[in-house]
């Protein structure tokens, strides 16, 4: 399993319009970042994790020539509204793409691109070919064992994913709930939200991260969806030994383990 961090970035992405900040005007590539979304490819598919608001730039940046699936966290507009990206997959790949969702989540993408998912027969030459189907409890796809994490995110029905029990990505969260924790104990790799350092109320901040990673002790923790308040190079030097901002472009090898 390989997974490549697309965005890294929170909803403004970084730089913002019209910041004069350092963060925003540095030359660090690093700290330069699209909206969050990572992509894993594993048995010669790829799946996508979320339709950033750049899906595109992230698409032609990084080289994705298919998208086999698509796993939704939640639906905000920086997570969601890169969908008619997808359009240019179709006429690659010439037939429609599946996509997944927690019921709550998906039935809530089903109204928000009803053009999409109950599209008018005069529209169906530009918008995209997808299907939308709801995960119960957990989803078998391309190899991969993946269960459906509920986060608490301010008042929007969110959650992140647990692959194959080793890899949890848990983006835009204030909080894990008990159950949610229970999965997340001992992981190879943990992807978390880390907004910035001051606290903010849908989004944990860096302490409130590291608190997590304390208490959960995975072997290498990865945080995401970074304001333009850190700057790579500064921020990274004051976090814990095994954790890390992550960057656009970031891949983490996952090898499989001896049976």
């Amino acid at each position: 399993m390989k997974i490549t961090i697309l965005g890294c970035g929170t909803s403004t992405g970084v730089p913002v319009i019209g910041c004069p900040c350092g963060v925003c005007r540095s030359s660090d590539p690093k700290n330069y970042r699209t909206r969050a979304s990572i992509l894993i490819e594993t048995v010669g598919k790829t799946l996508l994790v979320d339709t950033s608001t750049d899906l595109r730039v992230q698409a032609l940046k990084f080289g994705i020539k298919r998208v086999d699936a698509v796993l939704y966290t939640h639906t905000h507009a920086d997570h969601v509204h890169g969908v008619d990206e997808l359009r240019t997959f179709n006429y690659i790949q010439d037939g429609p793409i599946p996509c997944f969702a927690p019921e709550v989540v998906a039935e809530a993408i089903r109204n928000k691109f009803d053009y999409i998912f109950a599209p008018r027969p005069n529209m169906k030459n530009w918008v995209p070919n997808l299907t939308i189907t709801p995960i119960i409890d957990n989803l078998e796809l391309f190899g991969l064992d993946i269960i459906p994490l509920s986060v608490i995110h301010g008042d929007v029905p969110t959650y992140g994913y647990l692959f194959n029990r080793r890899v949890a990505y848990i983006t835009d969260c204030k909080e894990l709930p008990a159950e949610t924790k229970r999965w997340l104990r001992d992981l190879d790799v943990l992807i978390l939200d880390a907004l910035r350092f001051a606290p903010h109320r849908n989004h944990m901040s860096i302490d409130e991260a590291i608190l997590c990673v304390e208490e959960l002790k995975p072997k290498h923790t990865i945080l995401t969806h970074l304001g333009h308040q850190l700057d790579y190079a500064q921020a990274n030097f004051r976090l814990p030994s095994k954790v890390e901002l992550g960057y656009d472009g970031m891949i983490i090898e996952i090898l499989e383990k001896n049976k």
